[in-house]
């Protein structure tokens, strides 16, 4: 018997066909634009998330802001008050809440003589009064207001008087039974911020007059008032004529 006929292998293919660096090449590039296809559909997808996210972030702020009320505030009435002015030498400013009787101006007058401070007559006593139209309209800050047009009066008066003012007495307590003017005057640390100057604060005219308040327990702050008053006289120089 005839023994079968070997198979013959397959031709190999050479090592060279497999290996060579075109072919390795062509694998690798397909390889990159394969990964970055994937790469970019990742990239497109993670951007479109985002986008979602940060929209709903934006809708979900602006629901949340709560509105805000532009609403101008109303007009408010103005305040009311009054008093009474006059100026010492052109140098210390008088105020006292309301109109100064004529008892009340001659018990002033006493005051200040026995103190040396005043050996004259008293000047004549200005009353001002707030507002000066009845029918004053409304005003968006009324404190403001009142203190503008306190300042002012008092600006009026310096300049048509030629005043040089140095200090404020004001005759009263400044509190609630004065309010408003003592949110008017605006005084802190005995510095009335209206009119920019500094306070000397005493009794009310007429709680001396009806014996509320004791002449005697003033007197110790009369002295003192005074002796400021010489100091302050003693800072202005006279004027010299050459050749005398």
């Amino acid at each position: 018997m005839p023994p079968a006929p070997r198979r013959q292998a397959p031709e190999s293919q050479p090592a060279e066909a497999i290996a060579s660096p075109s072919a390795v090449r062509a694998l690798l590039l397909n390889e990159l634009k394969d990964k970055s296809g994937s790469e970019k559909q990742g990239q497109v997808k993670q951007n479109h998330v985002k986008q979602s996210q940060a929209k709903q972030v934006d809708a979900q702020s602006v629901t949340a802001e709560p509105a805000v009320d532009v609403t101008p505030a109303a007009p408010a009435k103005p305040l009311k008050f009054s008093l009474s002015c006059l100026c010492l030498n052109g140098r210390w400013l008088v105020l006292q809440a309301g109109k100064m009787s004529s008892l009340e101006q001659q018990l002033l007058a006493n005051l200040l003589h026995a103190a040396g401070i005043q050996q004259s007559e008293l000047p004549e006593v200005t009353h001002f009064t707030w507002p000066q139209m009845a029918n004053a309209f409304a005003v968006e800050d009324p404190l403001d207001e009142a203190r503008e047009g306190l300042a002012a009066f008092i600006a009026g008066r310096v300049s048509r008087q030629d005043w040089q003012l140095e200090r404020l007495l004001w005759w009263g307590e400044l509190g609630a039974e004065q309010a408003p003017l003592d949110r008017i005057l605006n005084v802190s640390e005995d510095q009335s911020h209206t009119l920019s100057l500094p306070v000397w604060q005493g009794p009310a005219l007429g709680s001396l007059l009806d014996g509320t308040t004791s002449k005697r327990e003033l007197w110790p702050a009369l002295q003192a008032l005074s002796q400021q008053w010489k100091n302050d006289n003693s800072t202005i120089t006279e004027p010299t004529i050459d050749g005398h």
